[in-house]
C-alpha cells in the first residue's frame, strides 16, 4: 500500500499550494537523487508484492530506462560522484511513471476484496 499523502489537501487549497510548492522544490533538490539520474519513483523500494506487479506492468522501454538509471546511480554512489550537470535528472523530466501503476493495482485489490466480500441473496418465488 502507498503511504499516506496530504497532496490533495494542499492541492485544493492555492494558499497553501504556493507556500508549499518552493518547499518541495527544495527538499526534491536536497535529496541529491536528481544528481545521480533518478527520477523519483526510482526510489519506491521493491519489497511490496504491489510494486512487485506494477514492475511487471511497465512497457518494455520503461522498464529498460528504469534499470539503466539505477545502475547509472549505483556506479556513481560506489565512486563519489555525481553525474555532469547535462546528465542529472531536471525537475520537468521527474515525473511518476509507477506511481499510476501502483494505484491502479490497489485498486483492483480493493475491488477484488469488495466482490468476495459481497453477498448475493436470491429472491424466494412466492406460490400465489
Amino acid at each position: 500500500m502507498s503511504a499516506p499523502s496530504m497532496t490533495k489537501f494542499i492541492m485544493k487549497r492555492p494558499w497553501l499550494k504556493r507556500w508549499m510548492k518552493p518547499l518541495s522544490e527544495w527538499y526534491a533538490n536536497a535529496a541529491g537523487y536528481r544528481k545521480i539520474g533518478l527520477r523519483v519513483d526510482d526510489l519506491i523500494p521493491e519489497e511490496s508484492d504491489v510494486v512487485m506487479l506494477a514492475l511487471k506492468r511497465l512497457p518494455p522501454k520503461e522498464a529498460y530506462d528504469r534499470v539503466f538509471r539505477l545502475r547509472r546511480a549505483f556506479q556513481c554512489s560506489l565512486s563519489h560522484q555525481l553525474l555532469p550537470k547535462d546528465q542529472q535528472t531536471k525537475p520537468e523530466e521527474d515525473t511518476l511513471y509507477l506511481t499510476p501503476i501502483i494505484k491502479e493495482i490497489e485498486q483492483e485489490i480493493r475491488e477484488r476484496g469488495d466482490l468476495e466480500a459481497m453477498v448475493v441473496n436470491k429472491k424466494k418465488k412466492s406460490n400465489s
